[in-house]
């Protein structure tokens, strides 16, 4: 069963990035959206942490956070729009909300 976790906190207010990682089966995917797209941010532990898992996460980020706080993308993350997200959700087969 495949399940696509939202993440929206910063990685760097709580551990939420870091327990996700640590669940996250092998047909999974993350989408970070909100503060969550802070992870992104180049020379941080997060983006370390994402970097290492380069062809063995799908990680996804939602466009307009990643626009809105100037992040640029490494391009193995794929930016999806809302529609897109709809879409994710509707592909995998549970959603989990990292609240």
């Amino acid at each position: 069963m495949s399940t696509l976790h939202v993440l929206s906190h910063s990685p760097f207010a709580d551990s939420h990035l870091s327990s996700c990682l640590r669940v996250l089966g092998s047909h999974d995917a993350i989408l970070l959206c909100g503060d969550a797209t802070y992870a992104l941010t180049p020379s941080t532990t997060a983006r370390q942490t994402l970097d290492a898992k380069v062809g063995s996460l799908a990680l996804f980020v939602l466009d307009e956070d990643a626009k809105a706080r100037n992040l640029s993308l490494p391009d193995w993350v794929k930016s999806v729009d809302y529609p897109e997200f709809v879409a994710l959700s509707v592909q995998y087969d549970k959603v989990n909300t990292w609240l």
